[in-house]
């Protein structure tokens, strides 16, 4: 039996991811299912392919994923799935996949027509699943749609190079749930442009003249505990996906604050590295 993963901007409130749920188990009572994220800002594509791309590798080949962001049929946003990577996805035609998986070329693509088999105006729950069932009882693509040469692109916020190759300009692409910036800046761009060279990353009006390889590396643990006073320092990193990340240290909302709240750094602001 496959695994079914669930990525939405439902939220966890309301009734939606246990209706779906519930669905699944009801067509197939031996379902495995993931959830990988409910907490997607609302109708965010580019956040939703961020997370996305970074988990659906950890899963084995042959799992399905349903994508519940922005997923509302219309003449511009028809519903799809492919397979892609060695995995299904079923999500909307609405670019979120060339976000994903640019580089990926997918071995079929197919509009999913079955929707004037069920009366629905919640397609996750009743056509996403029913598609995803198909598929994990070993139902061909082509049953439930039609193959369709390629998907709906989006063109994903990029970094860009000055003429002279000693800045880079980036932009924050994600905040994750400590409040740490996430930028579109990769450790390999930064390698390639920066060539060893000192350098200065701005964020606002921060800057920092170091990366530092992991959170504690800023803590000098010769010092007594009660001397540290750490919690709370602003710090640069690449962080497990290779992006550059400005971050707090032991950051929690509810108290210190993270780097969207405290230094001002939220989806689409900038981030820029400058080499001497």
């Amino acid at each position: 039996m496959s695994i079914i993963t669930l990525t939405t901007d439902f939220g966890i409130k309301d009734h939606f991811v246990g209706a779906i749920k519930g669905t699944i188990y009801s067509e197939l009572p031996d379902a495995r299912i993931v959830d990988i994220s409910h907490q997607i800002s609302p109708f965010n594509i580019t956040e939703t392919a961020y997370i996305l791309r970074n988990a659906y590798k950890s899963f084995p080949n042959g799992s399905i994923h349903i994508i519940g962001v922005d997923s509302e049929l219309n003449e511009e946003n028809k519903h799809i799935a492919l397979l892609l990577d060695n995995h299904y996805f079923i999500c909307p035609n609405n670019g979120v996949i060339s976000l994903l998986a640019s580089e990926i070329k997918p071995e079929k693509i197919v509009e999913i027509n079955i929707h004037d088999r069920v009366e629905t105006i919640f397609p996750v729950l009743d056509v996403f699943v029913k598609v995803a069932c198909h598929i994990a009882r070993g139902g061909k693509l082509e049953v439930i749609g039609k193959v369709i040469p390629e998907f709906e692109k989006m063109v994903e916020l990029q970094p860009t190079i000055s003429a002279d190759n000693n800045t880079i300009f980036g932009n924050v692409i994600y905040v994750d749930n400590y409040g740490n910036s996430i930028s579109n800046i990769s450790k390999k761009t930064f390698n390639e442009i920066g060539k060893g060279r000192d350098f200065e990353v701005i964020a606002n009006r921060y800057s920092f003249k170091k990366i530092v390889e992991k959170y504690s590396d800023i803590v000098d643990f010769s010092v007594p505990k009660e001397q540290r006073q750490k919690d709370g320092t602003r710090l640069a990193l690449f962080n497990t996906s290779n992006y550059l990340e400005i971050a707090i240290y032991r950051s929690n909302l509810n108290t210190v604050g993270g780097a969207a709240s405290l230094l001002g750094l939220n989806y689409r602001d900038f981030i820029t590295v400058k080499f001497t």
